[in-house]
């Protein structure tokens, strides 16, 4: 199983939208889905987003815009863009718009989730495949996690608590930040559920391999 990062997509063309959600999800991604330029900018203005793949062509708000709006506030957000519009000058306007990396239709599913994993890779400064702490490694592309080298089996759910842990070494990790990465927009999000999932990844990977920081959230490394 790989593991996965939470996505914004903002595509207005229904049929294309579905398949590529569907597609995201079935690799592990978590997808919340906008149908406009408007919604899409709310959106990746008011939530928290590990990258966002964005359509140019968009009703209510040009995909440019969206973009130029998100850069202004300052939203970091990685951003792959998809578009029907192909040409080299078009490609630069959207890259110098502040676009991470670019894809023009049509396309392959598993190309747009590769560019993800990276683009989210190259923005937590892990560009490496495989994450390492310590004694833990977790390589992404084959979802396999191991403590010492030693192989251990983790749940999908576990698998994107521990990848959003890993991705940010040294930094506290919010009980919300987690839920947020953890369940889709539609999702009931539990507090509790989290720390049982924290008390699941400690008994798999060593008790001092999460630590708590009281009020706060969590931290590894």
């Amino acid at each position: 199983m790989e593991a996965a990062i939470r996505v914004l997509l903002v595509e207005d063309d229904t049929n294309l939208a579905t398949r590529l959600a569907e597609a995201l999800e079935a690799a592990g991604f978590v997808v919340d889905r906008a149908e406009d330029g408007d919604t899409g900018w709310y959106m990746g203005d008011t939530g928290t987003y590990d990258a966002a793949v964005l359509d140019l062509g968009l009703p209510r708000l040009p995909g440019l815009e969206v973009l130029a709006r998100w850069r202004r506030a300052g939203r970091s957000l990685p951003v792959l863009i998809l578009s029907a519009r192909g040409t080299w000058s078009e490609r630069v306007e959207g890259l110098n718009a502040g676009a991470d990396d670019y894809l023009g239709k049509p396309f392959h599913a598993a190309e747009v989730a590769a560019r993800l994993r990276s683009l989210i890779r190259r923005a937590a400064g892990t560009i490496q495949p495989v994450l390492r702490l310590g004694a833990i490694a977790f390589d992404q592309a084959a979802g396999r996690v191991s403590v010492d080298g030693q192989d251990v089996e983790l749940t999908a759910q576990e698998q994107k608590l521990l990848f959003h842990l890993m991705s940010r070494p040294g930094r506290i990790v919010s009980q919300g930040d987690l839920a947020e990465h953890l369940y889709a927009m539609d999702d009931v999000r539990d507090s509790n559920t989290i720390e049982v999932f924290i008390g699941r990844l400690r008994k798999k990977l060593g008790r001092d391999a999460i630590r708590t920081v009281r009020g706060l959230g969590y931290r590894m490394g």
